[in-house]
């Protein structure tokens, strides 16, 4: 595709030069493909962004905006610095549809950078007129423009994702957001009076300080129970969080796959290991914290 910048868009793209902006379309990570029995069809690799992904995007952006793209451009690649082989970086001109999220306004017509992919035969894909949702921050002193918050900020946009999304932006945007869990502080597990009861207490650190903790009982005869308590009274009837929900994020994308060995604070052999047992059946129990287009961390 022909460059073609007027002169008065040529400080925007210097400005931004450098910038190595959001990847357009759903490149997800590579995995290992799964073993198939001879002569059955391949699965199809899960496309789309996870919970975890758009969590990430959504707390990480001052906008969440859907857009109707009305004209690209591709960069040269010399005004393209850091670009990825089989990328082109496009500028892009859209119509403002709806602000889906976000405390500052937007116009009826913003513009930004965007990285996609090439199509197989190594063009340009023709975006004009196709819907997407953005997750970006606004460019201070510049009206009109914003800047993708990362790799992924770009999707296509459809009702199924919108819908995906409402929640977890609701859950942002209340007045109490459950706090970011940055590790383990301290983990001390009790043995009880009867052969198999026993129970831990998992001490959470978290970015603003505020309490958390995961309690872990085991009883004879019965399967173990655990539950978070979010604040300072440990309730022994806490329950785990579900699944897909924003606590249930915290816990399962924060929390290392093993007790700090620093943190157990027994000194008795079998206390410790009932400590580091407990702690795996919790990160078991939360399962995975799967990524397709973003970055843990």
């Amino acid at each position: 595709m022909q460059e073609q910048i007027n002169d008065n868009l040529r400080p925007f793209f210097k400005s931004l030069a450098g910038l190595a902006l959001a990847v357009g379309g759903l490149a997800a990570a590579p995995c290992a493909a799964l073993a198939q029995p001879a002569g059955a069809p391949a699965a199809a690799a899960p496309t789309g962004p996870t919970y975890a992904d758009l969590v990430t995007l959504s707390e990480a952006s001052d906008l969440v905006i859907r857009v109707q793209i009305r004209r690209q451009t591709a960069l040269k690649p010399e005004r393209a610095p850091g670009l990825a082989p089989g990328f082109a970086r496009l500028y892009i001109e859209a119509q403002t549809l709806a602000l889906v999220a976000g405390r500052l306004p937007v116009g009826a017509s913003i513009a930004y950078l965007v990285d996609v992919p090439l199509d197989a035969k190594g063009k340009v894909p023709k975006l004009k007129n196709r819907e997407m949702l953005l997750f970006a921050d606004s460019v201070p002193g510049r009206a009109g423009e914003v800047r993708l918050v990362g790799p992924g900020a770009q999707l296509a946009w459809t009702p199924e994702l919108e819908v995906r999304l409402r929640p977890i932006l609701t859950a942002l945007y209340a007045p109490e957001v459950p706090p970011r869990i940055t590790g383990v502080s301290d983990a001390l597990a009790v043995p009880g009076t009867l052969a198999g009861e026993s129970e831990t207490q998992i001490f959470l650190a978290t970015e603003d300080r505020s309490p958390v903790s995961l309690t872990i009982l085991r009883r004879p005869g019965q399967r173990p129970q655990w539950g978070v308590s979010w604040g300072e009274i440990i309730d022994s009837a806490a329950r785990p969080p579900e699944p897909e929900s924003l606590r249930w994020y915290r816990l399962a994308c924060s929390l290392p796959d093993q007790l700090p060995s620093n943190a157990n604070l027994a000194r008795d052999p079998e206390a410790r290991r009932l400590a580091a047992r407990d702690y795996g059946f919790v990160r078991e129990a939360l399962g995975p914290c799967e990524r397709r287009i973003t970055q843990g961390g």
